[in-house]
């Protein structure tokens, strides 16, 4: 059993025609979510940029070195602070993997509904678990170089499924399960990822305007942001800041609407015609001999 990924796409989009729950009003509150903790977490760790910009343009970092760092010292985030934005980080965790269990249940045309969002506070300690681990194996790998951490990055792309289809499994198996899984599908994920790429610029372009509007506006007197690099920070474009604020919030968010669900839907096709070849995973057919290997199922 072997679909690609234009067929898979299509298998997807007839999913969510038939899901219980509108997947599109799923995906929208799942990112609005997503993007008031984001914005929380940004707040939390936030220092006054625009004080330290006047600080260096004065020049008291040369004349007072230890004033500047005993200013970043009285400003930074507490304690209380890293650990509210540690938790804000475990509930981002959690919300993706109830977004996964609607999608999981739409898939398997299962009843859905908006509270499947919250299933995943149901096995809070493994999904955490599973991410803390996952991110330390990514993050080792990395050391030798890029290309094997993405490799890692792809090779426990399905454990959470796993953990999610087997809520007796530990941490471990879910990840040593998706390694097997992904053999040969790797290559396949990343160009799942890469026909996405549009799309998530699509998403961004709202900041792409503000960054390249403020580059072309220093690009035009550099001596002059140079001489007070302060003024840096009040440049914004020529529109209302609360219609910025609408457009960089909602802008993005309606974006997801068009491609989040059917990405979600596309990558759990794979994991589903992964479990078949692989012979491993919860139902899955004995392994499949004429399995195939995109080019990178040897790592």
């Amino acid at each position: 059993m072997y679909y690609n990924r234009v067929e898979l796409k299509a298998r997807a989009r007839e999913s969510m025609r038939h899901s219980a729950m509108s997947p599109y009003v799923t995906a929208l509150i799942y990112c609005a979510v997503m993007y008031i903790i984001s914005l929380l977490s940004a707040r939390l760790m936030r220092v006054d940029g625009l004080t330290l910009a006047q600080i260096l343009g004065s020049g008291t970092f040369l004349d007072n070195p230890d004033a500047v760092v005993r200013w970043y010292i009285s400003v930074r985030p507490g304690v209380l602070a890293y650990i509210i934005d540690l938790l804000l980080n475990f509930m981002t965790w959690l919300l993706y993997a109830g977004f996964v269990v609607f999608v999981l249940r739409m898939i398997r045309q299962q009843c859905n509904s908006l509270w499947n969002l919250m299933d995943g506070f149901q096995n809070f300690l493994k999904i955490i678990g599973l991410n803390i681990l996952a991110g330390i194996f990514v993050a080792l790998w990395s050391l030798l170089f890029v290309i094997p951490g993405i490799i890692a990055a792809y090779r426990y792309r399905f454990a959470l499924y796993n953990l999610y289809e087997n809520p007796g499994i530990g941490v471990m198996e879910a990840l040593n399960m998706s390694k097997q899984q992904t053999l040969g599908y790797k290559g396949q994920l990343f160009m799942l990822d890469l026909s996405y790429i549009g799309w998530l610029l699509l998403a961004s372009l709202t900041s792409v305007v503000q960054t390249g509007y403020i580059y072309a506006c220093i690009f035009q007197d550099p001596g002059y942001y140079l001489a007070n690099p302060a003024q840096v920070y009040a440049i914004t474009l020529p529109m209302p800041v609360g219609l910025q604020v609408v457009l960089g919030c909602v802008w993005p968010l309606l974006v997801a609407l068009f491609y989040l669900p059917v990405y979600q839907c596309t990558e759990l096709g794979y994991f589903d015609t992964a479990k078949h070849t692989s012979g491993v995973g919860e139902g899955a057919a004995p392994k499949d001999p004429g399995s195939f290997d995109s080019g990178w199922g040897g790592f």
